[in-house]
């Protein structure tokens, strides 16, 4: 019977980093494969790297290729994905990971299926662009980014839910799950394209060291949930509220006549967004994802010295 560590590999410069204890942040693969058109999927996940390395740390983007579990990709595996999207690459929460593996497919990773790898690999920071959520109008429809955020001790850096959304059941739903909200120099919850939400959060902090102080209290505790880290889209790229809202509304409801429900519905969503926002939607993601990454870097960078 194969072990599950012929199918776990760690980048060589990311085992060292955790070998060393410096500071590892992991990245998402969705992003690439069903976020983002080529080659705006393979600029934006260079971007996201990038920043993750000026912000102190080694990035860890974390996919599945051919049946194999990569922790870090090679340049050239990025690229393979980038302009695998749109095709048959499997979409892995913790339930598809296995299906994947035992079938020998392409798959990339969620929030929640990050969070599971990353946490196996020992990786305690990963940044994102949104996490899922409770769907608009579908109230049973709820991400398992949800359960695994309050089952799995992660820190998820994030520009809050996507607002395309129920914020408020989404928000509601990780209360329940136990899981923190911080406000990185922020009082409300961001509406991921917009800066506010009219949402609190559970606490706002301002330093990368404080949020690190949050996570050794956690960890002394010894807790199985993670924690919410939620960083406000640039200024300069945000949406604006209400002007987000109308384009959600619309395609929502385009979504709802069409039949378009379950994992199908976020990718369609975001993509009909942007033509409906004239690329606008396309660059607050691109800019709160790299932002996200940089700040992700900056307390793993913080908890690192910490932890001496």
């Amino acid at each position: 019977m194969a072990n599950i560590f012929d199918f776990f590999h760690i980048q060589t410069d990311v085992a060292a980093a955790l070998a060393e204890g410096q500071p590892v942040v992991a990245l998402e693969s969705t992003v690439i494969t069903h976020g983002l058109p080529f080659p705006d999927n393979l600029e934006t996940a260079v971007a996201m790297e990038t920043a993750v390395r000026q912000g102190g740390a080694i990035p860890a983007t974390i996919a599945i290729i051919q049946g194999h579990i990569y922790v870090g990709l090679r340049p050239n595996q990025l690229d393979y994905l980038a302009r695998r999207a749109g095709q048959n690459v499997r979409k892995c929460s913790r339930r598809d990971i296995p299906l994947a593996l035992a079938l020998g497919e392409d798959g990339a990773t969620t929030v929640a299926g990050t969070m599971l790898l990353a946490h196996r690999a020992g990786i305690e920071i990963f940044a994102t662009g949104g996490i899922g959520g409770v769907h608009r109008g579908h109230p049973f429809d709820v991400s398992a980014d949800l359960t695994e955020l309050g089952r799995t001790p992660v820190t998820v850096v994030c520009s809050g839910a996507k607002s395309i959304l129920d914020l408020p059941a989404t928000r509601e739903v990780l209360e329940t799950n136990g899981v923190a909200i911080v406000g990185y120099g922020t009082d409300e919850l961001p509406a991921f394209y917009s800066r506010q939400s009219g949402l609190p959060v559970d606490v706002r902090l301002d330093e990368p060291a404080a949020i690190a102080l949050l996570i050794a209290a956690r960890r002394g505790l010894a807790l199985s949930s993670g924690t919410l880290v939620t960083v406000p889209v640039p200024a300069e790229a945000e949406l604006p509220f209400d002007e987000a809202e109308a384009a959600i509304a619309q395609a929502t409801a385009e979504a709802d006549e069409q039949g378009i429900h379950g994992a199908a519905a976020t990718p369609w969503l975001l993509q009909r967004l942007v033509t409906l926002t004239n690329g606008r939607s396309l660059q607050a993601n691109q800019a709160l994802l790299a932002n996200n990454s940089f700040v992700a870097a900056q307390i793993a960078a913080a908890l690192a010295i910490s932890a001496y």
